[in-house]
């Protein structure tokens, strides 16, 4: 699929207040009106250009919205500040009480914990279903059912979702497809498939330096500015406003993210290659083993590969742990959360990110004691970075050390 979101990204032009390069910084809390009946429109909506309340919008959180829809293809975009900021305004505009909402089981432990266990004080309930199959999912739709979500490739079992096929499910059926893209970032363009709301949370890839928490809702004028609605959107009642200077620095980094993307899936497609050689069981789309391989291949963007994101089983906890200690002894990244950085980041899911979701489910959708999530960095010799790990495995006895060398 050819994708101009870069070229998008590189026509977009900001001149700063003296005319610097970058634009400038919105700093300001509260902005004036000339007219008393300026701003009573302005509350009433009835206004453009117009800037009322920094919690509302800013010119730094517009310059970097209209970047990210820039992206994704879509007509714009609401910054928040964190990506469950995002997540949690969407669902709580699109659903009323008595609402129902069929998700993906394999989701972000924060997305599952907020539909699970927050939405039930609305009664809104929510069916985590296997949403690689289309039949499953059809089956869950109910009356009731006012959104169907998904991640495109899945945290942490990198699931590849079918977002054509499940965009025209929820055409049929009346409702919207919302797809969270934090992991394939110009990878995969869900909006161009159909997806109607697209969600990041922009403290991964997109920012890219671990010194922040953002997020973005990217969709349609009239859904972004029902967000913001200062009388019934949720975006501006719930106040997860981004930063203007966090947006601004955001911003600057998005300028690289196509080449850090592909360098990211560069060096995760050589390990994961290799690793599955050594007789690993290696989770990674771009992998022929992997069962959502050739379906990926059918709608991403090739020249940004298969993503930055990839699993290994160890085989049991005790061993992950280990291994990921030995890991960072040896300077080869960072036992953490979180994804995107320049080094190589590493945790087991089950006891972190995915930890709210309860042990028993944990086994049912493949999630193992042992499985470790690698957020593969941007290391230039890529070579060097195997054979030490290797080194790690071998040492642990997770690899045998006769297995032949790459």
């Amino acid at each position: 699929m050819k994708n101009k979101a870069t070229d998008n990204l590189q026509d977009l032009q900001y001149f700063g207040e003296y005319g610097g390069v970058n634009p400038s910084i919105s700093d300001s809390s509260t902005y004036t009106f000339l007219s008393a009946k300026k701003m009573f429109d302005t509350f009433e909506g009835n206004t453009e250009g117009c800037y009322l309340y920094t919690r509302h919008s800013s010119p730094s959180n517009l310059n970097l919205g209209e970047a990210l829809a820039a992206l994704e293809g879509t007509e714009t975009a609401n910054v928040t500040a964190s990506g469950m900021g995002a997540i949690t305004a969407v669902t709580l505009q699109l659903c009323d009480t008595d609402d129902h909402i069929v998700s993906s089981r394999t989701i972000y432990g924060g997305t599952y914990a907020f539909m699970k266990n927050f939405l039930k004080k609305f009664n809104i309930a929510t069916s985590f279903v296997d949403i690689t199959n289309l039949e499953v999912v059809e089956k869950a739709i109910t009356p009731r059912t006012k959104m169907i979500y998904c991640e495109a490739v899945s945290n942490p079992l990198l699931e590849i979702a079918d977002i054509k096929a499940l965009s025209e499910m929820a055409k049929r059926h009346g409702i919207p497809l919302v797809v969270d893209n934090t992991f394939s970032p110009l990878s995969i363009s869900p909006a161009k498939l159909g997806a109607d709301v697209v969600i990041h949370s922009l403290t991964k890839f997109i920012n890219g330096s671990s010194d922040c928490v953002a997020g973005v809702v990217c969709g349609t004028n009239d859904f972004c500015l029902a967000l913001k609605d200062v009388h019934s959107g949720a975006g501006m009642l719930l106040g997860s406003t981004l930063d203007s200077l966090r947006a601004a620095s955001i911003l600057k980094n998005m300028r690289t993210l196509h080449i850090r993307i592909k360098k990211h899936s560069e060096n995760t497609q050589y390990l994961a290659e290799s690793f599955e050689r050594d007789g690993l069981r290696v989770v990674y789309p771009g992998l022929k083993s992997h069962k959502g391989h050739e379906k990926l291949k059918s709608f991403m963007n090739h020249e940004f590969g298969f993503g930055g994101l990839m699993t290994i089983d160890t085989g049991s906890l005790d061993k992950a742990n280990a291994l990921m200690e030995l890991m960072q002894e040896r300077k080869l990244g960072y036992l953490a959360v979180s994804l995107g950085f320049y080094k190589t980041l590493f945790s087991a899911p089950g006891t972190s990110t995915s930890s709210e979701i309860p042990l028993e489910e944990q086994k049912q959708m493949g999630l193992s004691d042992g499985l470790v999530r690698f957020s593969i960095g941007l290391d230039n010799d890529i070579a060097r970075t195997y054979h030490i790990m290797r080194e790690c495995m071998v040492e642990l006895n997770i690899l045998e050390p006769k297995t032949a060398m790459v």
